[in-house]
């Protein structure tokens, strides 16, 4: 091929066809590029599968559960999985499929709640903070710095016992104390945006700082903070069975995984299962979003684009 300047300009290669465009011309993510991509990253798949099942199960657990989960029945106490109870029965009877599959309701919808709150609230802050600057910045970076000073887990635990123990008040805690995560990541990205040169020429042209947040930097700065959200659902649910397991979490008799692995410990050497099942949706949960997270960072990273 020649242009009209007499230079000869190769054509494009099937290669090069396939792979472009990455991005769209407003500066977004091409989707159809990340799905051509996501069939490259088996784990990424073998996640997303994990979570379909997690999800459809606890979707519809009225369907799928033999029992009710709060159902007793003392003449089976502690029985051994059967037929007639796939995952074996509790000290009082009840059915522990049935238990593990609505757990998977109140342990997942904790994960969803923590994230929730705790990336609205911190993409907010930390957007605001890029944007605004000065002091306002400075204030919210130590606030942000003193509760990033004790570790998360010990500064979880101490909000959930202050405030009561009870399901609601270990998710308030979580959600707080993930809270300068998703700041200081989102400041960070507004602090890039901000110098972007769209960014002042929408300042020159009398954009205000919420317009700009809304129309520039939030946008621009959602694939790191979504790839952040995706990893903290399996933190999320290993935090709250473990505030559960200690008695500050979900109390008796609320099914949920990390109660249920706690109660079930008193009797692991002779009814193993009462431990073993809520336990491995624990540990399939967890995995799955691990492997979910993993695959989105990959899939949303500007440097894996070219790959």
């Amino acid at each position: 091929m020649t242009s009209s300047q007499g230079l000869s300009v190769p054509p494009p290669t099937t290669e090069t066809q396939v792979i472009a465009p990455k991005t769209t011309v407003s500066g977004g993510y091409d989707w159809r590029f990340l799905l051509y991509r996501l069939r490259s990253s088996p784990l990424t798949v073998v996640g997303l599968l994990m979570i379909g099942i997690v999800l459809f199960l606890i979707l519809f657990a009225p369907w799928i559960a033999t029992h009710d989960p709060n159902g007793l029945n003392l003449k089976a106490r502690l029985a051994a999985p059967s037929l007639a109870h796939w995952f074996g029965t509790d000290e009082v009877g009840r059915d522990l499929f049935s238990r593990v599959i609505y757990g998977g309701r109140q342990s997942v919808g904790v994960g969803f709640f923590v994230v929730f709150i705790a990336g609205s609230i911190g993409t907010v802050l930390g957007c605001l903070a890029g944007i605004i600057g000065g002091k306002f910045d400075s204030l919210m970076m130590r606030i942000m710095d003193v509760v990033l000073s004790v570790p998360s887990l010990v500064l979880t635990m101490a909000l959930a016992a202050a405030l009561g123990a009870s399901l609601l008040n270990a998710m308030l805690a979580m959600a707080v104390v993930r809270i300068p995560f998703y700041v200081r990541l989102a400041r960070g990205q507004a602090l890039i945006i901000r110098e972007m040169p769209y960014v002042k020429a929408a300042r020159i042209f009398g954009a205000s700082s919420w317009q700009i947040l809304y129309w520039h930097v939030a946008r621009n700065a959602l694939p790191p903070l979504v790839v952040q959200a995706t990893l903290d659902l399996g933190g999320a649910i290993l935090m709250a069975s473990a505030l559960s397991f200690i008695g500050l979490g979900a109390q008796q008799p609320t099914a949920e995984w990390g109660a249920m692995v706690a109660t079930g410990r008193n009797y692991i050497l002779d009814q193993w299962w009462y431990s073993a099942f809520p336990g491995f949706a624990i540990f399939f949960t967890a995995t799955g979003f691990n492997l979910l997270g993993d695959g989105v960072r990959d899939l949303l990273d500007p440097r894996q684009k070219g790959r």
